[in-house]
């Protein structure tokens, strides 16, 4: 029963069916099946939801739908996962630019680096430059990844970079500037490793940052 309900689990992720992956993820648990296993059937889903993105099959609004998907699923797993030994890829510090409280790109962005093996500290939005600092501290990461939608809120990243100066960490952690206000030439002007727009582009210049 294991592998078939995992193997569901997977397809329903895959096909964005919310009520029905919530409904296996809770009846995969009491039936013996490891949390681990069950977050592996999930990215398993969220990888081929990538695909269907890349490939123009799916869209933003369904990329949505499969991180609300995931969220649900670790509400119900997390209490489980406690104690449980699952190793990422690399940590990955997201959050939304100060003065900024869009989060949905930065949602993209999250659902599809889970969907990679990588685990993420999702700041939230409007958050300082210390603070991205700070997070990456906290648990290793070796990206900062900032969302910046409002051209406004782009500058905050210079300042990323000049804490990052002052805790002796910039040539350990690269810093990644995406969203609707991204440009290359900010590379330059903010000193940032990358400025993307592309969700794919961005994710695959974090696995070339983390593949060694």
């Amino acid at each position: 029963m294991g592998k078939e309900i995992l193997a569901a689990i997977a397809e329903a992720m895959a096909n964005l069916e919310v009520r029905q992956a919530q409904e296996l993820v809770e009846e995969a648990m009491p039936a013996g099946v490891s949390p681990i296993q069950i977050l592996d059937a999930l990215r398993q889903g969220l990888n081929v939801v990538g695909q269907r993105f890349a490939a123009c099959e799916y869209f933003v609004s369904d990329l949505i739908i499969s991180g609300q998907i995931m969220k649900n699923a670790m509400k119900a797993l997390v209490p489980f996962l406690e104690g449980q030994s699952y190793v990422a890829k690399e940590r990955v510090v997201l959050g939304s630019a100060l003065g900024d409280m869009h989060d949905i790109g930065k949602e993209i962005v999250k659902t599809m680096l889970i969907s990679q093996g990588y685990e993420v500290n999702d700041l939230g939005v409007d958050v300082p430059s210390e603070r991205f600092v700070e997070g990456a501290k906290e648990v290793g990461a070796k990206v900062i990844g900032i969302s910046a939608l409002l051209s406004t809120t782009v500058p905050m990243s210079a300042h990323v970079i000049k804490q990052l100066e002052k805790e002796a960490l910039r040539s350990r952690v690269k810093v990644i500037l995406g969203g609707g206000a991204a440009r290359k030439e900010m590379i330059k002007t903010y000193r940032v490793d990358a400025a993307v727009v592309d969700v794919i582009e961005g994710l695959s210049i974090i696995r070339s940052w983390t593949s060694t």
